[in-house]
């Protein structure tokens, strides 16, 4: 009969070439970057995740992020289908004719992408000062897991893409809102500054085949699209998504959509964007007149309004063909 630790070093060997630098030290002691935290973000040779064993049994160790788990749980994370040949395998390996076949229940496990590992999120921070902007933005509880602090901006974006900031002298904080595919397959983030500084958001794309087009991940197309400007202020309606600064591009039908634009009628862009996507055809939400203070869904929310006053007020006030232009015009007045 192999011994536990034989099965667990056979199973580790298996998911090796998954684990970016994984090497054998020496005898039941393995060392490789670690997947949860992704180790150093600067230095690209460090390794603090190790397999070593105890007694009869191997475990997992981080010496950077502090994970530590067992061999079955480690593969569990990794891989259900190999965690269930392991746990097979162990069964077989310690059980007798007595002993009842196992059943397995098994739970999906995200895994935080690439770029993410290393920072917190803010359901994380509730202690640290960043945190009072979802406090004082009214951010729905349900996305502070989804929203990260980058203490250094710019070294944080250099590391992923060299040399994109070639001067980081004035090297910050900012909020993170990282962009998902429908895949869930992370491909831009936004960060947004805390305080004064220039430009209070900078979008940055891993992917530059894709565009700019926040929210795709919690996407159904099924059901009627809201589209917004903001990332922040997508996050207060149902289904909606944000265009991040990119041209309204989409492939979405027409009649089963809503552009809600900034309630700035002095902004050139604005205007400018907002006629193209009523040339277009597209449903658009014209703000009405006596809302002069708030300038986007996120000051409404800030004002006293709930998500059902919000998703009220865009579907009374939304307009297509020549009613568009015409409230459009009336609009821009303001």
């Amino acid at each position: 009969m192999r011994s536990m630790s034989t099965i667990d070093i056979q199973y580790i060997m298996q998911v090796s070439p998954r684990l970016e630098g994984f090497k054998k030290k020496s005898q039941n002691l393995y060392n490789f970057r670690c997947p949860y935290c992704g180790d150093s973000q600067k230095t690209r040779s460090k390794a603090r995740g190790y397999f070593y064993r105890v007694k009869n049994d191997m475990f997992f160790k981080c010496h950077n992020c502090g994970e530590g788990k067992t061999v079955g749980t480690f593969l569990k994370d990794i891989d259900n289908d190999l965690y269930k040949r392991y746990t097979i395998d162990r069964y077989k390996g310690s059980s007798t004719s007595h002993v009842a076949e196992p059943t397995f229940e098994f739970k999906p496990v995200t895994f935080v992408d690439k770029p993410l590992r290393g920072l917190k999120s803010f359901d994380k921070l509730k202690e640290h000062p960043a945190f009072q902007i979802m406090e004082q933005r009214k951010i729905p509880e349900e996305f502070y897991s989804k929203l990260y602090l980058v203490p250094k901006f710019y070294s944080y974006v250099n590391e992923l893409i060299p040399n994109k900031f070639p001067k980081i002298d004035n090297d910050h904080p900012r909020m993170l809102i990282p962009f998902f595919d429908e895949k869930n397959k992370m491909f831009a983030f936004q960060g947004r500054s805390f305080g004064s500084e220039i430009p209070k958001y900078i979008t940055i794309r891993l992917d530059t085949k894709q565009k700019k087009i926040f929210g795709l991940d919690r996407l159904n197309k099924d059901k009627h699209i809201y589209i917004v400007e903001g990332p922040i202020d997508s996050l207060f309606i149902d289904n909606c998504i944000a265009m991040a600064g990119a041209d309204l591009e989409l492939d979405y039908t027409k009649t089963n959509c809503t552009v809600i634009f900034d309630n700035e009628p002095r902004n050139t862009e604005i205007l400018k964007r907002m006629n193209k996507v009523i040339t277009n055809g597209f449903p658009i939400f014209i703000w009405p007149s006596e809302i002069t203070n708030e300038k986007d869904i996120n000051d409404l929310v800030l004002s006293g309004y709930n998500k059902q006053a919000i998703k009220k007020l865009i579907d009374d006030n939304t307009y297509s063909g020549l009613s568009a232009k015409q409230q459009f015009n009336i609009w821009k007045k303001k």
